[in-house]
């Protein structure tokens, strides 16, 4: 693909090209998968049971991920986002998140969790540089939790949820799902609880990426139908223009100022501005949530950590190149022949 030479990121120094595919969709931002292992069964995301998770000797050491940041971050991606499964669920996280900042070009590390380990975590990673959390709060009945998630510990949830308001460094969102049979009269008690607490919350469509396969239209409830529970109960809604427009949240503010988002990943598809790239825990780096191919870096990435080397480098560039190139225009979800991909949402990285 030909690339301009007026682009922002230039091959000055060590610094590369941006990472431009097809569409001119300009990529800046990772979302790394730590771990599959999760300690919830949330129905949206994982079977129930005894689930098989990977080996530890398959997962990607921090080196290796730190290495696959400092290549990403010469081709100009910036911020950075660690996921699972359950990513405090990786011992020693935070050692993890002050290697990434440490890196030259990588303006933010953030974390998307269920929030359950938090409070005891929160500290050291504020410590180590993190500056973004963003906590999964579906209900604030513990009935429906267990239902959703198919385990106990709402009060973890929630403590977390202090922990992180209690820590100015941090900006805290929080993302929920609703599944029309499980939480759908929870919802106005979450945005209450969100304006309480003068924090964003951010309602998530379900999607095909659950563990058993069984998403339906019928239980996804789109944002459209949020917006209008939202509206005739706490008043008009007014769309907020977006700071970003690669950011995948529509936000909306209320009379009192305060802000509601919608993901609305299903019903309205917000690919055209996406800029995000993934690598899932094993080191296959994916250009699409609901993409059917990957590319095997770990490889690459465990030669570079043993004795690092240009022509390596450049190889994995390569690899990530390839791999954005050949992003489609779209997720394809409303398309009549849609397939969800092999992995679900945990086997991913949200």
């Amino acid at each position: 693909m030909q690339r301009s030479s007026s682009d922002s990121f230039t091959r000055m120094g060590s610094v590369e090209l941006p990472l431009v595919d097809r569409f001119q969709r300009v990529h800046r931002s990772l979302r790394i998968s730590v771990t599959d292992v999760c300690n919830i069964r949330c129905q949206y995301c994982m079977p129930d049971g005894n689930v098989p998770f990977m080996p530890n000797q398959r997962l990607l050491s921090f080196d290796q991920i730190a290495q696959f940041v400092r290549v990403t971050a010469k081709l100009g991606v910036t911020h950075y986002r660690l996921t699972g499964g359950e990513p405090l669920m990786r011992p020693d996280l935070h050692e993890l998140v002050q290697m990434l900042t440490e890196i030259d070009g990588v303006h933010e590390v953030a974390v998307t969790t269920n929030g359950m380990f938090l409070a005891a975590q929160l500290p050291s990673l504020v410590r180590a540089g993190l500056k973004r959390v963003n906590i999964s709060l579906d209900t604030l009945s513990e009935e429906s939790f267990q239902k959703l998630s198919r385990r106990a510990g709402l009060h973890r949830v929630l403590a977390g949820i202090q922990a992180a308001l209690a820590q100015p460094e941090i900006e805290l969102r929080l993302n929920a799902l609703v599944l029309r049979d499980i939480n759908w009269d929870d919802v106005i008690d979450l945005v209450s609880f969100a304006k309480q607490h003068a924090v964003v919350i951010r309602f998530i469509e379900f999607m095909p990426l659950d563990g058993r396969r069984q998403w339906s239209q019928q239980r996804m409830v789109s944002g459209e139908e949020l917006r209008q529970l939202l509206s005739a109960h706490f008043g008009p809604l007014t769309v907020r223009p977006r700071p970003d427009s690669a950011q995948p949240s529509t936000d909306y503010v209320f009379a009192d100022g305060s802000a509601v988002g919608f993901i609305d990943a299903v019903t309205r598809p917000f690919c055209g501005n996406c800029d995000r790239l993934r690598i899932t825990a094993d080191g296959k780096i994916r250009n699409c949530l609901f993409g059917q191919e990957e590319w095997d870096v770990a490889p690459q990435l465990r030669q570079l950590a043993q004795m690092p080397s240009l022509q390596i480098q450049h190889e994995l560039m390569q690899t990530i190149r390839d791999c954005i190139d050949a992003k489609a225009p779209a997720h394809g979800v409303q398309d009549p022949n849609f397939q969800p991909p092999q992995r679900a949402m945990y086997q991913i990285g949200g």
